[in-house]
């Protein structure tokens, strides 16, 4: 059996223990009828949110920005966009989640800024312009070299007035800021600084990988790879040796981390958006945890839906991440397909993969609507607000449906829609009469939050009561995870142990049912145990055994022996 150490949960930051929620704000709930959500909305809901169970919430960016890539494009960190609010919407809504003892978490764009932000207005006035080298400039007829932006074609646009071109890691209004730059870093770390002083929790690092490049511009490698994946940055035929995953990226993580320890009361996080093999991934958090404290694992999303590919992804998430470090499990974001989508919106088997990412070893994170089901809302690539979608406006829609089934969105309009809170007008994300940003998703009558609560064997429910035994197992927040062999179960079958060490510990055994067929399991014997199930709020056991329905998962909670 794999097992992986522990340290005993009293011990264990607040960080190690939570679960997160993400919400899209612009998505959420429009307290104001101008069909956009915003912070007072985000409040309003608060109550739901803490009822649910979730510990933590992250939110998309709401900074001051042109709003060209929806919040990502940030024109001054200190502000908040007038669509959703203003600071003291801002500073009641801190104080609001931590009245309910919770957690908040915002979305850091460390890497680029707007164009429109007065440092690259200033950087692009002239070559002579203090704040010239505070962004990426090169001279040349074409561009300065072969880099590909996250997009594919080059990163590098050309600047007519100053006639040098600037480099940009995604989209042509986004440059990237020179974190060789000592000004420049200062300047980001200030930032960080200053929100954590507000109050906030931690921080979300957006594109955290393509913070530092090559400092001499050396083209990159060759590659046989057409697209990239989470597992592998490489791809558009070429190796980003130099663009991605540098190593005083990685180096930078630790100095980054030194910044937020500096606010220890209480303890503060960050959780990087980083690409690449489990190997690369561990190195942001570092041997012994001394960089980043999270890293997305986005391994999960597109693992197949079965007991041995999960198997082996809890082996990998577990051996590459041993204690003192600690996986995430994430299965859907604002950028990636809605894992309905996935599981071919199919109630029980998100139902099942709920279980496995609440009572494995690590932090789950939630996308805004999961908790019902929200599905993937097919959109015309040709109507897109989205400016990836308008980027590749030319694919057809045939193919951007196949792409999206190999984990690749081109429209991310279509897993943003509005929350759908009731079967009403505008779904209850905003007034009768307002004309929310995106269309409603026509699933609304059957998936809302109104139709499933109260409803025991509604997704919402299994959400509430694995959030719930979760906050008072101690195993299950933070116990060791053994892996049950393969031979002792029947074929379609995961099973693990979370056990919690000492005296008077606790000990959590899962049996995940992947199969479409019952299936009958020996249970062990723990002492005073109690049994869970995503499918029977009351299950039954007869005698040691228990016959797993199609999709069902089980939680036999007690002491070890």
């Amino acid at each position: 059996m794999l097992t992986v150490e522990h340290v005993p949960q009293s011990v264990l930051p607040w960080w190690k223990t939570t679960t997160v929620y993400q919400i899209y704000p612009r998505s959420f709930s429009d307290s104001n009828g101008d069909g956009i959500g915003d912070l007072p909305g985000i409040l309003h809901k608060l109550d739901y949110l803490h009822a649910l169970g979730v510990e933590t919430i992250w939110i998309s960016p709401f900074f001051e920005s042109p709003q060209a890539d929806f919040g990502y494009d940030i024109r001054d960190h200190f502000s908040i966009a007038g669509e959703y609010g203003s600071l003291d919407d801002c500073r009641r809504l801190i104080d609001a989640v931590h009245a309910r003892g919770m957690k908040i978490v915002f979305d850091m764009v460390l890497n680029h800024t707007s164009d429109q932000h007065p440092w690259f207005l200033e950087s692009r006035s002239s070559r002579e312009n203090p704040k010239r080298d505070w962004y990426l400039w090169r001279d040349g007829k074409k561009p300065p070299n072969n880099w590909r932006s996250f997009l594919g074609g080059s990163g590098w646009h050309h600047d007519p007035a100053t006639d040098q071109w600037y480099w940009a890691s995604f989209l042509p209004f986004q440059p990237d800021l020179n974190y060789r730059n000592p000004a420049v870093k200062r300047a980001m770390l200030d930032v960080v600084r200053h929100w954590l002083g507000e109050g906030v929790d931690g921080l979300r690092l957006d594109l955290f990988n393509a913070l530092f490049k090559d400092e001499a511009f050396t083209d990159n490698p060759f590659s046989f790879r057409p697209i990239p994946s989470e597992e592998n940055p490489d791809g558009f035929f070429q190796r980003n040796q130099h663009t991605i995953n540098h190593p005083d990226t990685i180096a930078f993580a630790r100095e980054l981390r030194a910044v937020v320890d500096e606010f220890s009361h209480p303890p503060r996080f960050l959780v990087g958006e980083v690409f690449g093999p489990s190997s690369v991934l561990q190195q942001y958090c570092g041997p012994a945890g001394e960089g980043l404290n999270l890293v997305f694992l986005f391994k999960a999303m597109r693992s197949q839906f079965s007991a041995p590919a999960f198997r082996a992804l809890i082996h990998e998430f577990e051996s590459s991440f041993p204690d003192p470090l600690f996986p995430t499990w994430v299965f859907g974001n604002h950028d990636r397909p809605r894992w309905m989508e996935r599981l071919g919106n199919h109630v029980g088997k998100a139902k099942l993969l709920a279980t496995l990412q609440l009572t494995a070893r690590g932090v789950p994170f939630i996308y805004y609507g999961d908790e019902i089901g929200m599905q993937h809302h097919e959109l015309p690539t040709k109507d897109a607000l989205d400016p990836v979608a308008r980027r590749f406006h030319w694919v057809p829609q045939w193919m951007a449906r196949r792409l999206r089934g190999w984990g690749i969105l081109l429209n991310r309009d279509e897993c943003r829609p509005p929350m759908q809170w009731h079967a009403g007008p505008n779904a209850g994300f905003s007034a009768a009469g307002a004309i929310p940003w995106l269309p409603v998703h026509p699933s609304v009558s059957e998936v809302n939050v109104a139709a499933q609560q109260g409803q025991p064997h509604s997704l919402l429910s299994v959400y509430q009561r694995l959030l719930a035994l979760r906050k008072l197992s101690p195993a299950l927040r933070g116990g060791s995870l053994d892996l049950i062999s393969d031979r002792e179960l029947p074929k379609h079958v995961l099973g693990y142990r979370r056990t919690q060490e000492g005296q008077g510990g606790e000990q959590a055994t899962v049996f995940l049912n992947f199969s479409e067929r019952e299936v009958s399991v020996a249970l062990g014997d723990p002492l005073g145990h109690t049994l869970h199930s995503n499918l029977h709020p009351t299950p039954q056991a007869r005698g040691a055994r228990y016959t797993l329905a199609a999709h069902e998962g089980i939680i036999l909670l007690g002491r070890p022996r």
